[in-house]
């Protein structure tokens, strides 16, 4: 029943030669590794404006010249991982620029900060398209929740089926995205030029979003706002990460897929941000808030405008689509740390449908309970997103640093400052981003880093272990197996346990012993009436328990067994009947499952079940 239910949901298993990679020219390619750098648009000017709101007096206005100082910062870091792609050809993420140039530890603090990263795309992608929808369709603000939930789930459930990397798929719903936010604000800009600058005011919203503390407008203020707008460089590297998929060659067509991105990017950030300005937008503070985008929608295109909808639509979908992207990456990056021997080594396992299964699943369910956690409100789990996304820039650029320092190819003056501008000015913002956001939730993954690093090194600590107390290379030559015991366990005496009493007399013809529990004296002696008949002639050692216990009985005698016979092989072997339906299993007090268990941690003992299948 599960299988058929599985085979429902996922689809039919796949034969390994199935795996295929198809290459992607570069119009593809910018939709599918776009989305999530692109989508950001869709938060990223109302988090501005939202840190803007603390200060006394209307600071909103500052919120153009931040997100100008955004726009250069995103044109800084795309030129620092085009050097990336053409140094990396087979793929340079931060994982493997970092433990290539950097080491172990940085690497894994890497690693951390995008697996983190990649969770929080996840939770905050489906958050902000799902207020996408309910600020146009109220009526849905009180299942924000549930909706996030069923959109995590339903593209789990697609990843877990498996989904090409290219198509239209993906190309229409970022290119209709596009296309609808470069009219909105050409429509927006045009508004401006024909009213001579002064145009009418978006009306504000009912309640307006108040800060819960102000403050004279600071430095450090504007540091807050433009930490909060960083969240527009989120998922700039997924280029770098998938250099391999483009078509031929590769390095050059995913570097001008990479300066396409970025300025699509600035244009569409910097367009937002200015209209949002100009219409002096206000964060909506309401029970059931708007966004920004979505009120400076309606104000350009009119309320019930079918440009409105396509835009509400198309936000929604490439927040799905950029949530798609953590669902290819996180997968793939727990593949190279098990591969490492970082993580279990299940996370490098492909599924039956050739995707790496338990990465996807462990995803959809971390990202779920974050949403959960968070209520599906996006603006607060954005106070914990940057972190790792910067954290992860700096790593990477200082990596490229040491790379063109050993290698010294030609041209590496330039690269090396090119990446160490990049270095630096990612490092300051992470500075900036760490402090800023620290109370608000950046303290939470500045925790977990250090934590999971541990993590990692434990678990590699295990499989090191392991390796070396299985290796051979030291170890004495086997020595000939003098003669075998065997120990039949029962609990009665029935078809169940004659197969399990032959095949003891099999690999123990001179030496197997019965072994039953005494729990209730009638039972015994009806018991030893019927040994008389089927025991074969093997001996019965009935066990005494005057405090009812099954385990402590049978492991002693086990133990005084294996003292006597020292040099023996001793193999415990357990009769089982199995019913042959699932639920069936639950109506039975599954003991031989407890004493494999107990036994498994028992040192030189072989343990052996033999099954009795029970028909309908």
């Amino acid at each position: 029943m599960l299988a058929e239910l599985k085979r429902l949901f996922v689809g039919r298993p796949l034969a390994t030669e199935q795996l295929a990679h198809e290459r992607l020219t570069k119009r593809i390619a910018l939709a599918v590794f776009s989305s999530d750098a692109l989508s950001s648009v869709a938060y990223a000017t109302e988090a501005i404006l939202i840190a803007l709101l603390a200060a006394r007096g209307n600071a909103l206005g500052y919120a153009t010249p931040i997100s100008i100082g955004i726009a250069l910062l995103l044109i800084t870091v795309a030129f620092s991982y085009r050097q990336t792609i053409i140094a990396y050809p087979q793929g340079g993420g931060t994982y493997i620029v970092s433990r290539e140039n950097l080491g172990i530890n940085p690497s894994l603090v890497a690693a951390s900060a995008l697996l983190i990263d990649y969770v929080l795309t996840v939770a905050v992608s489906m958050s902000a398209a799902v207020a996408a929808i309910t600020s146009a369709v109220h009526l849905l603000e009180p299942y924000r929740i549930e909706l996030a939930i069923g959109l995590i789930s339903l593209v789990t459930l697609a990843n877990l089926r498996g989904i090409k990397e290219s198509g239209q798929i993906f190309a229409v719903p970022t290119y209709l995205f596009i296309v609808s936010m470069f009219a909105l604000i050409g429509a927006g800009l045009v508004n401006v030029i024909m009213s001579g600058g002064v145009v009418t005011p978006a009306p504000a919203p009912a309640i307006p979003m108040i800060a819960e503390e102000t403050q004279a407008l600071s430095f450090f203020l504007l540091l807050r706002a433009f930490a909060a707008g960083c969240t527009a460089l989120t998922g700039i590297e997924a280029i770098a990460d998938g250099v391999p998929a483009f078509k031929k060659p590769e390095s050059r067509n995913a570097a001008i897929t990479l300066v396409i991105m970025a300025v699509i990017l600035c244009m569409m950030f910097l367009g937002t941000t200015v209209l949002a300005n100009t219409y002096h937008i206000i964060p909506d503070g309401s029970a059931e808030p708007e966004t920004a985008n979505s009120q400076l929608a309606r104000v350009i295109f009119g309320s019930g405008s079918v440009f409105y909808y396509i835009l509400q639509i198309a936000t929604m979908l490439i927040l799905i689509l950029a949530s798609n992207t953590a669902f290819a990456d996180f997968p793939r990056l727990s593949y190279f740390l098990a591969q490492d021997r970082f993580l279990p080594r299940q996370f490098a396992q492909r599924g039956d449908r050739l995707v790496f299964s338990n990465g996807v699943v462990v995803l959809g369910i971390l990202a779920s309970l974050l949403v959960i956690g968070f209520g599906a409100k996006e603006q607060a789990l954005l106070h914990l997103y940057a972190v790792g996304v910067f954290l992860s820039f700096t790593l990477s650029q200082f990596g490229m640093v040491r790379r063109w320092l050993r290698l010294r190819t030609p041209g590496w003056q330039r690269n090396t400052a090119i990446n160490m501008l990049g270095a630096l000015v990612t490092g300051t913002v992470l500075v900036v981003i760490a402090s800023t956001k620290f109370t608000e939730g950046a303290w939470a993954v500045l925790l977990l880093i250090p934590i999971m690093v541990v993590i990692f090194r434990s678990i590699h600590n295990h499989y090191i272990a392991v390796s070396r107390q299985l290796s051979l290379s030291d170890a004495a030559p086997p020595v000939a197996v003098r003669r075998h015991t065997a120990v039949v366990l029962i609990s009665g005496v029935h078809r169940g346990v004659v197969p399990a009493l032959q095949y003891g007399l099999s690999i123990a013809p001179d030496n197997v012993t019965a072994v039953y529990v005494d729990l209730d004296a009638d039972a015994t002696a009806r018991l030893k009436e019927k040994w008389k008949l089927w025991g074969s002639g093997i001996p019965l050692m009935v066990l005494s328990s005057p405090y009812r216990s099954l385990l402590r009985p049978l492991m002693t005698y086990i133990d005084e067994v294996d003292a006597q016979y020292d040099d023996d092989v001793l193999t415990i072997i357990l009769p089982e009947f199995v019913p042959s339906k699932w639920w069936q299993h639950l109506l039975h007090n599954q003991t031989a499952l407890l004493i494999k268990a107990t036994l498994l941690f028992s040192k030189g003992k072989i343990v052996t079940s033999v099954p009795y299948q029970l028909d309908d």
